[in-house]
């Protein structure tokens, strides 16, 4: 009930009339449309608790990390803001990990970097020299006022220990005969009223009498998502508001209003910035990736905007979808990078393995210009290499193959196989299998090294990009030395790390910095300009041999099955991605093999022949029985219950089922692993250990897919046999059967949840009786030595006394 009015309190605050205001008592006393607005208070009361959580996580963040100098001093945040900007460490979010900032002013070939390292950064932090007497001068003051602000922000732990101890279970359900847990429901209720009126209610209206000043409201309007965006163009402008007030209470010198004001400032800018980070940048990720990829699949624009208009949600989450996997891979191509170039080449990027890696901190301290410019220059960043790895070969090879494109994924609507189940098939077990399973990630990061060696002697730019190896292992502590002197004395680095040790000490604000020198050729600007001209020549390259040979391979190969028929690209694609994978998997193995001799080699073909054949049965029955089985059993207690009416009869394809229930298996399997220990996660934990190398048939078989399989069987059979075979005996009409036969497994599913749910109320109650009996009755308890009988004695020791008096 509470949750049901939490809803209707929502749909009463934004419905904006008077009578849905008057009527709202009688409406939270109403049963009407119960169900629906129990869901929807349910998701209304996470929101808030999860918005109460932020919050607390954000004051810890500025308590333990310290507020930005402007909240300290007596400056406006906009002025005071720009001169300390290397207040946060060096981190960022995902859209941040790329952006390069530095990048768009290079120094020269000759630029000294011995007495003003801040001097090859961004031009914004010049102004670090100028104030540095002020800053110095004003430290003492701002680490009292810091001090003071902690102080005033902390809470007293000992009262919140008492009130947790006085707030038992008995007093939360109302047991022990007072009434305060109608004290607690009334609070919930007004403190989740509270935050929709001041965290809902007020940005919205606010957006919405300023867009429709601003006469914006038809297009809003039109975007099928008026109420986010009129919330958080409220936002913004609250925001600037705040920042108005707090540069007045500056003025007047109202300290306590000027800390408030800042702090609000600082909670609003750090929300719109993870709305920001987290749902614009991969949205426009996927928008970009989608235009890109039109003549993919030849779609047009209009194609889009129509799907949009008739699914304006759906559309936008799958793109959304598209652009987080995108900013993911890059950001682990990134890492990868890492760990084969030398440290300190990629130091425009942002380190993600770095411990001090906070980007909620960034996001305290940074101005917005600084976050601006970043999100502009990720755009640009990301946006170049789809087109770099997308638009331009597809262009390509419309040239040199026309009749290669467009990729066949329209399916009609009577088809077994959605496209939705074979692209979440391709995202969650295709890809993952070969970048976990094949070594991936070992091939790839061998291309990377191989290619950096040439490109690093083709340029002359080896001890660049990968370090001076010989010299680092005969020297290592004369470099340790010099890396010392460098960080100590920061006026005069070691010869050669001029670029790197200045975005090194900017980055990590003088710390500890783990970096190597290297040697800088001649024409080095013009070395970089070809190095970069030779990466985007290999990457298309790259994009234009993914993007074609496994879809030949598939296509050719399924021309030998279904003849010149149309075969959806993503089978094709997968097809042809297992056999090159196969191929290359079997080349370097081969290769591997040659030196050890002909026997040596039939005996490892003996070996991995049954391996093959062991490795075959099992995934004959973990993938290919057990989803089946899966996906048919939700099927028949999901799907068909709420698609198909009493009046028709169902249509069931396993092919389909199947692909579903790969994805439920999948999930299933990650909950399991995550939840508890029993006998199952005992189970796939131990054959995870094994391995393929190691698999052990008999014990899958016999712990594993015997369990499973026959759990599932019983699940699907029971149901049908006392549907078909049990019910007609009892004599009942023939509708009266259909409807036992197309409910029972939902409602036998219903009844296994709530002798679940009943089992779980009856074990609590027992321990909630427990803890009262032994808080009414018990007076205390005696620890008893434990003796171990004596083999030889003939008496056994007297027993042990009670253990309670």
């Amino acid at each position: 009930m509470d949750t049901a009015e939490e809803g209707r309190i929502y749909k009463c605050l934004f419905t904006g009339s008077v009578s849905s205001l008057l009527t709202l008592p009688l409406d939270m006393l109403s049963t009407d449309n119960l169900l629906a607005d129990c869901l929807q208070g349910c998701f209304v009361v996470t929101c808030t608790l999860c918005a109460f959580i932020s919050l607390v996580w954000l004051r810890e963040q500025i308590v333990h990390g310290g507020a930005p100098i402007w909240l300290e001093h007596a400056a406006p945040p906009f002025n005071a803001a720009g001169h300390h900007q290397n207040e946060a460490p060096a981190g960022g979010n995902g859209a941040e990990n790329v952006a390069p900032e530095p990048a768009a002013h290079p120094p020269a070939e000759d630029a000294v970097v011995g007495e003003h390292p801040e001097a090859q950064g961004e031009p914004a932090e010049e102004e670090d020299d100028d104030n540095e007497e002020e800053d110095e001068a004003g430290g003492e003051g701002a680490a009292d006022a810091n001090n003071g602000a902690q102080d005033d922000m902390n809470w007293n732990a000992l009262e919140w220990d008492r009130a947790a101890e006085e707030l038992t279970w008995e007093r939360m359900l109302g047991l022990d005969g007072s009434l305060v847990f109608l004290e607690h429901v009334f609070w919930v209720v007004s403190l989740n009223t509270l935050f929709i009126l001041v965290f809902a209610f007020c940005p919205y209206h606010i957006g919405h009498f300023s867009l429709v000043g601003l006469g914006f409201e038809e297009h809003v309007q039109a975007s099928h998502f008026e109420g986010l965006i009129t919330t958080i163009v409220g936002y913004i402008l609250l925001a600037i508001t705040l920042i108005i007030c707090h540069g007045l209470a500056t003025l007047v010198k109202f300290h306590r209003s000027r800390r408030l004001l800042g702090v609000c400032y600082i909670v609003v800018k750090v929300s719109l910035l993870v709305v920001v980070e987290i749902g614009v940048f991969p949205l426009i990720c996927g928008w970009w990736l989608d235009i890109c990829s039109l003549e993919m699949f030849d779609a047009t624009l209009k194609d889009r905007e129509l799907s949009f208009q008739s699914a304006p949600g759906t559309t936008m989450f799958l793109h959304w979808l598209v652009g987080m996997v995108y900013v993911f891979y890059f950001a682990s191509f990134i890492l990868l990078l890492r760990e084969v170039l030398r440290p300190g080449v990629l130091w425009f990027l942002r380190n993600l393995n770095d411990p001090d890696f906070n980007p909620v901190q960034e996001m305290i301290h940074l101005p917005i210009y600084r976050h601006l410019r970043r999100f502009i220059l990720s755009v640009i960043v990301f946006g170049s290499i789809v087109l770099l790895m997308l638009w331009l070969p597809i262009r390509i090879i419309k040239s040199l193959l026309p009749n290669f494109l467009p990729y066949n994924v329209m399916l009609y609507s009577d088809a077994p196989v959605s496209e939705l189940s074979l692209e979440l098939l391709l995202l969650q077990v295709v890809l993952p299998a070969l970048l976990e399973q094949g070594h991936t990630r070992q091939w790839l990061k061998g291309l990377v090294r191989a290619w950096t060696v040439t490109a690093g002697y083709l340029l002359d730019l080896h001890s660049y990009l990968l370090g001076d190896q010989e010299e680092n292992e005969n020297s290592a502590n004369q470099q340790v030395n010099n890396n010392q002197h460098a960080r100590n004395n920061n006026a005069i680095p070691v010869v050669g790390e001029g670029l790197h040790a200045a975005h090194q000490a900017i980055l990590q604000q003088g710390g500890p910095v783990g970096f190597q020198p290297y040697r800088r050729p001649l024409n080095f600007p013009v070395r970089i300009f070809l190095l970069i001209v030779f990466m985007c020549i290999t990457l298309l390259i790259a994009s234009l041999i993914c993007l074609t040979l496994p879809v030949f391979a598939g296509r050719w190969l399924m021309s030998f099955w279904t003849g010149t028929a149309k075969i959806h690209e993503l089978y094709t694609a997968a097809c042809g991605l297992y056999v090159c994978w196969l191929t290359i998997r079997a080349v370097t193995v081969l290769v591997a093999w040659m030196p050890q001799g002909r026997r040596v080699i039939f005996q490892k073909v003996k070996e991995w022949s049954l391996m093959i054949m062991k490795t075959l049965i099992v995934a004959v029955l973990l993938a290919g029985v057990v989803p089946l089985l899966l996906g048919l059993l939700f099927e028949l207690v999901i799907v068909a219950p709420l698609r198909v009416p009493l009046d028709q009869t169902p249509l069931f394809y396993p092919w389909q089922d199947w692909a579903l229930g790969v994805l439920h298996a999948k999930i299933i399997a990650a909950i399991t692993l995550m939840g508890p220990q029993w006998w199952l996660k005992t189970v796939i934990e131990q054959v995870y250990a094994n391995g393929i190398r190691n698999i052990d048939l008999h014990y899958i078989i016999r712990k594993l897919a015997a369990p499973v399989i026959s759990v599932l069987l019983l699940s699907l059979c029971v149901p049908y046999v006392i549907a078909s075979g049990v019910v007609p005996l009892l004599g009942v009409t023939a509708e009266m059967q259909n409807l036992v036969h197309r409910r029972i497994y939902p409602f036998l599913l219903m009844v296994v949840v709530l002798m679940g749910i009943l089992s779980f109320q009856v074990r609590q109650f027992k321990r909630l009786y427990e803890h009262i009996k032994n808080d009414k009755y018990l007076v205390g308890q005696r620890l008893v030595n434990y003796e171990r009988k004596s083999g030889k004695q003939g008496t056994s020791p007297p027993p042990p006394q009670s253990s309670q008096e």
